[in-house]
């Protein structure tokens, strides 16, 4: 066995004892309270399978949706800014003030005005979540490349590089280790976001599946909803690592 094939199922083994004592002290919760608000897993697992056939699978894949079309919105447009920023430094004094006053401002406080403007289907979500992401992108890419060696920039100069091969070969690849740090931690606020937009003004998505549920005091069908939904974070942070470890490989193979 091969030291890569060691590592993955250390990393399976430790997912899965974590998985496990999770629904342990859950269980325990559950039991110790005596709350009905509080449903076991056993019971909000069996609520999942059962509604997954029905509403809450629809739900999901409205949410998905939501969520990876206004991530990959975002990387598109901030994965290019933030590089030409870092390495083009008379557009970097032009933007960057504007992105510092805006940066700091909740965005989630521009909803009704997003709303207002943009409606109360998937166009409006999908605009609050990239919004959100993309400055998170957008300050990591500029500052990783901003850090990039000048050095390195003029040896592929030297050997007659041009300016797009300098963003191809230098920039990019010195970049990405961070941006895909971002978008990991990028995909906790976008759930969150997704959250919060979908608990109001709507009828679609897992947000509006777990306030119903509350509403209508069937905790178990709430649970269902939430596990929907961290199930919808892990996945998106697998594919971030999944993405990390091909993009990446150079600095995986370093490291170890």
């Amino acid at each position: 066995m091969n030291q890569r094939s060691r590592l993955s199922r250390g990393k399976f083994w430790g997912y899965l004892g974590a998985m496990l004592f999770l629904l342990a002290l859950w269980h325990y919760a559950a039991w110790s309270l005596k709350n009905p608000l509080l449903p076991t897993p056993k019971a909000a697992i069996l609520a999942t399978l059962r509604l997954f056939e029905a509403d809450l699978g629809r739900h999901f894949w409205v949410s998905t949706y939501r969520v990876v079309i206004s991530t990959f919105a975002a990387l598109l447009i901030g994965l290019p800014l933030g590089l030409i920023m870092g390495y083009e430094r008379r557009i970097d004094r032009f933007l960057a003030p504007l992105v510092y006053i805006t940066y700091p401002i909740p965005k989630i406080v521009f909803l009704p005005l997003i709303l207002l403007f943009l409606g109360l289907g998937d166009g409006s979500k999908i605009f609050l979540i990239t919004f959100i992401v993309f400055f998170q992108i957008l300050v990591t890419t500029r500052d990783a490349a901003r850090k990039v060696q000048s050095e390195t920039i003029s040896s592929l100069r030297s050997l007659g590089g041009n300016r797009l091969q300098v963003y191809r070969y230098v920039l990019l690849p010195a970049s990405l280790p961070d941006v895909l740090t971002s978008l990991r931690l990028s995909m906790g606020t976008a759930i969150a976001v997704l959250f919060f937009a979908e608990s109001f003004a709507t009828t679609e998505g897992l947000g509006y599946f777990i306030m119903d549920s509350w509403s209508r005091a069937a905790p178990d069908e709430m649970f269902a909803g939430i596990i929907m939904m961290a199930l919808l974070g892990v996945g998106l942070f697998i594919v971030v690592d999944f993405f990390d470890n091909i993009l990446c490989r150079w600095q995986h193979l370093k490291r170890n």
